[in-house]
């Protein structure tokens, strides 16, 4: 329950940033007449819809199994995420094709509006506050081992990254003259290209995810390991693995000593799903089939 806090706090903290970078960065995209800063207040918009699907979904996903549920809720998460990542690259494309628009316009001899000084500090603002968070993000990710927290965390810095873009892009219509306005739409692209890359990232895992895609191969073979140091237990085997959001489905075969006792037998499978346990979380799904040692 206290670590449930903690992940909540860190992330309404990282949420509290989002609403004042995303409200300040819309005003200044507005005011100062800045595609760029506008394609940035839509990355920080993502982000705090993340932190949404983080302080929702993450609970509902962490529900117990049910009825209805055998597997639990975890699936919940892994499909928000899909529909957020789908959601993103619409944007994505959407903000891509509006700069695009314009640099056809400026390269056809159209004069652009140079964007405001108040859309530059809107863009520098957001560099600072969102490393800001991306460092207190990480050091409690770790602290709490949350992957939830660790994956938002790289959004924050996301954002960051892109507001560097942002502010290059705003600087240079501004500082440059005229003939370089076409920078502020040009970063807007680029900001774009940005978002699209991490909504396909998105879409990749969570379809993966609901398609039961398999855990990467170095996991796989760290669970063999583990497994395989249980004393009495050999050749683990026939290894089955999924997500169920963010904890691990885990099915496997192991060799024992045919001679044993069930009761010995049962133990030592039992300290197999606890060793799997104790490494990926209490609420890893392990199902150990044993088989005698021809």
């Amino acid at each position: 329950m206290e670590r449930s806090k903690e992940i909540y706090k860190v992330t309404l903290v990282g949420g509290a940033v989002n609403v004042v970078l995303l409200l300040f960065k819309f005003v200044a995209g507005i005011v100062g007449q800045s595609a760029a800063m506008i394609a940035d207040a839509v990355h920080s918009l993502s982000d705090f819809v993340t932190d949404l699907i983080v302080l929702l979904f993450v609970r509902i996903s962490n529900k117990p199994e049910d009825r209805s549920h055998d597997y639990g809720h975890g699936k919940y998460e892994t499909l928000a995420m899909t529909v957020i990542g789908l959601t993103l690259l619409i944007v994505a494309i959407g903000i891509i094709y509006h700069g695009v628009t314009k640099i056809n316009r400026w390269w056809n001899g159209e004069q652009l509006v140079a964007p405001d000084l108040l859309a530059l500090w809107a863009a520098l603002l957001s560099v600072v506050l969102k490393e800001g968070v991306y460092q207190y993000s990480m050091v409690k990710a770790r602290q709490l081992k949350s992957q939830a927290v660790e994956a938002n965390a790289w959004h924050h810095r996301s954002d960051a990254l892109s507001s560097i873009g942002t502010a290059a892009g705003i600087g240079g219509a501004i500082f440059f003259g005229q003939r370089w306005t076409v920078l502020d739409p040009l970063a807007s692209v680029v900001v774009g290209v940005f978002i699209a890359k991490v909504a396909v990232s998105l879409l990749r895992n969570g379809v993966g995810d609901l398609m039961e895609q398999s855990l990467p191969d170095e996991v796989e073979q760290e669970i063999l390991k583990l497994a395989a140091s249980v004393p009495g237990v050999t050749e683990p085997h026939e290894l089955r693995t999924r997500r169920l959001g963010n904890h691990y489905a885990i099915e496997l075969h192991i060799l024992m000593d045919g001679n044993i006792s069930l009761h010995e037998a049962h133990d030592k499978a039992s300290k197999v799903e606890n060793v799997l346990r104790e490494h990926y979380g209490e609420h890893t799904h392990i199902a150990v089939h044993v088989e005698p040692i021809e």
